[in-house]
């Protein structure tokens, strides 16, 4: 597997060739916060779920046989979800933590994802130590690992958490804060989307292992991860990649 440099890298699997499983055609429920391109959004034209997590979770079930119906939840209750049943599993980069692994499941890591800081343009070449020394304000979505490396930064108190991505952008281009925390992958989206307005001032800050998320014990792990190794093995996954940050 070929690695990336900057916000995104994949992630490297072992060698060697896997028969995949077959899980018969069977509908699966896949949760997401769709508020996070590009790794899933709702597409405004057509009202459909889309992006690169979509398109790897289609891709694994074409090789294990499987459909996938992906369903939108916030990302606050998207575990307690999980583990009530109202999905099967969680497509939304997921980081995988020790402490997730407490309470869940991952897959093996298919992305391994950089946390940047989007700013205004204006402040393009602001270090860290500058929102160290003057207080500055980050913002990141509540409860995920970017809201943890903003409270590392510049302290709780500094630190400004929205429900979801948008709205923290939103904080950004108002001003009420002065950066946003966030995976380099969403960052270089919302770095196109706002050309001229918003930048990546301050990248690669932690990087961490983005997984497909389950209940503790679900069979279908294993499955779904000899999909990923088969998409992995015959250049999908960096097709993929290809596709969304143009990366070869």
């Amino acid at each position: 597997m070929k690695k990336f440099a900057a916000t995104l890298a994949l992630a490297v699997f072992a060698a060697g060739g896997v028969h995949a499983a077959d899980l018969g055609g069977k509908l699966l429920k896949v949760g997401s916060d769709t508020t996070s391109p590009p790794m899933e959004s709702v597409d405004p034209a057509s009202g459909q779920i889309v992006g690169f997590d979509v398109d790897v979770v289609n891709a694994i079930c074409a090789k294990i046989n499987c459909q996938a119906e992906f369903v939108t939840t916030g990302w606050d209750g998207i575990f307690a979800a999980l583990d009530q049943g109202s999905f099967d599993l969680v497509a939304s980069g997921v980081s995988i933590t020790d402490e997730r692994k407490k309470a869940m499941d991952f897959s093996d890591p298919y992305i391994v994802n950089s946390q940047a800081v989007l700013t205004r343009a204006e402040d393009q070449g602001i270090t860290l130590d500058t929102f160290k020394a003057e207080g500055r304000k980050l913002s990141a979505q509540a409860n995920t690992t970017d809201a943890q490396v903003a409270e590392g930064v510049v302290g709780k108190e500094n630190v400004v958490a929205y429900d979801t991505f948008s709205a923290a952008i939103i904080a950004l281009k108002n001003k009420d804060v002065d950066g946003v925390v966030i995976n380099g992958a969403n960052a270089a989206a919302y770095e196109r989307e706002f050309a001229g307005e918003l930048v990546a001032s301050i990248k690669d800050l932690e990087s961490d292992p983005i997984g497909l998320v389950f209940r503790k014990g679900d069979e279908n792990v294993a499955a779904f991860n000899e999909g990923l190794k088969a998409i992995k093995d015959d250049g999908t996954l960096d097709q993929l990649v290809a596709k969304y940050w143009g990366l070869k």
